[in-house]
Formats: structure tokens, sequence, C-alpha cells
């Protein structure tokens, strides 16, 4: 895997779900904007991400901060980026382990602009918060992840006839952030480093096959533990009742009969 020419991935799965999720955000808070733009404020204000909001119970807004979208330039861009990046890895993870990816890199955003935010204040230098909205810091992280995982792929830069390779790519996009700390917009840059970090973390960390999986592991996991107990259970009312009959049997700690007639058909298996 060496290169990949400028072509969009296939829209579907996860990619085609959170695009789409998006693109419904989007049209909403448009359409609320032409119909009652006191409301659209409203709504803007409580889903964009504010550090001291949600320092005071508005906790939903790590969330839904990456639905909020302003201006249809910057709105395309996102989402073709989504689109591009996320496409590329759904060719190669599953659908779960792609949307773990991008919520930890939108949850990493969202607390690494609240780290700088509180440190600021810790450290006694006034620092203006700014909204966060958009979904720049889940992209941020899918392009950390494709710079780690694939970061030889070459990626065309369009619409320049020229390639890059991904971790170069992802190491300019570093920089740039870098850069922007020490300008106005530092909570801003602070907060995409945090979305890549959070994406690498989730890379690292995170099993292959999605956080679902993991879930339903643990489920099964908890269901045949808990028949595990109901066997045993029975097993030593069993014996209670073979003592009571004048009968010993004995059973070993998964409710298995462990007498010496081992070719008894009648014990459990």
């Amino acid at each position: 895997m060496s290169s990949s020419p400028f072509a969009f991935p296939e829209f579907n799965g996860a990619t085609r779900r959170l695009i789409l999720a998006n693109l419904v955000a989007y049209f909403a808070l448009l359409v609320s904007q032409v119909a009652a733009p006191d409301v659209a404020v409203w709504i803007s204000g409580h889903l964009t991400f504010h550090p001291y909001p949600f320092l005071h119970g508005w906790i939903w807004q790590p969330l839904t901060y990456s639905f909020v979208h302003i201006g249809i330039i910057g709105t395309l861009f996102e989402l073709l980026s989504l689109w591009f990046l996320a496409g590329f890895l759904e060719n190669w993870h599953s659908a779960s382990w792609l949307t773990g990816l991008y919520a930890a890199s939108v949850l990493g955003t969202a607390a690494a602009a609240l780290a700088i935010y509180a440190g600021s204040g810790t450290l006694g230098y006034s620092l203006a918060p700014i909204a966060l909205y958009g979904c720049f810091g889940g992209i941020f992280g899918l392009l950390a992840a494709i710079g780690d995982l694939y970061g030889d792929v070459q990626f065309v830069l369009f619409p320049l006839p020229m390639g890059i390779k991904a971790k170069y790519l992802v190491a300019i996009y570093a920089l740039i952030s870098v850069a922007m700390l020490f300008g106005q917009e530092r909570m801003y840059a602070f907060a995409q480093l945090g979305g890549a970090l959070a994406g690498l973390l989730f890379v690292h960390l995170a099993p292959r096959r999605g956080p679902s999986f993991v879930l339903s592991e643990s489920w099964y996991g908890m269901r045949n533990r808990y028949y595990r107990w109901k066997r045993r259970r029975a097993a030593r009312k069993f014996e209670v009742y073979m003592r009571s009959q004048g009968q010993t049997v004995r059973f070993d700690g998964n409710g298995k009969r462990i007498d010496g007639n081992s070719d008894d058909k009648t014990r459990w298996n």
C-alpha cells in the first residue's frame, strides 16, 4: 500500500451515517435561521461547546458541538474531508471501530479545549474562550489515525497535481496547529491537537473490532458467568438431596460430576 489516487471512497456504512447526520443537522439549523433567527441563535448557543456552561451542567456539548456547522464553504470542506478520510479507514476497519475513533476524537477535542481554558485560569493569564463547532476535531483524529497506521500512503493534493505521504500531511497540520498556539485562536489550535491525540490513543488502546465488540463480549461473559453460577448452585442442591437419600455425589467448581464412574452417561457434561 504505497499510493492512493484522488478518488472518494464508497458512500456507505458508518461513513454515510456520519455525513448524513451532519447534513441533517446543518440544514435543520439553516432552516431555523430563516424561519426563526432567535431560535437558531438559541440552538447554536446551547449545542456549541463553551467551557464555562459545560462546567455548570451543559454536559451534552462535547458531542453536540460537532453537528453545528456555520457557513456553506467550511461545511462543504469538512464533510468532503470526513467522507474521504472516514471512507478510507472503513475499507480496512469495521464500522464500529470507525465510529468509536470519530467519537473519541470529537470528545478529545472538547477535552483539550476545556483543559487549556481551565489551565489558563489556574496559571493566572486571561484566555478568551471561543465556541467550538463543526466536526474538525473528528476529522483531525481520523487524519492522525491514517498517518499512524498508513503513513506511507500517498494522497493527491487537489487541485495540485502532486502527492504527499499521509505521515507528512499529518506533520504539516500538526505544525500549523502548534504555530496557532501563539496566536489569538490558541484554544482552537489546542483543541485540534487534542482531537489528534485522542485519535492516536484510540488506535493504540481500543480493540481492533471496535467498542461494540467489547461491550457484546462483556455482556456474553457476564451471561455465561451467571449460567455457571446457576449450575454450581444446582449442583450443591443436588449434593444435599443425594445425601438425604444416603448417596454421595461430588461436583467440581464448574458443576460437573467428578465421581469415579467416568462411564456414567447420566453425569453432567
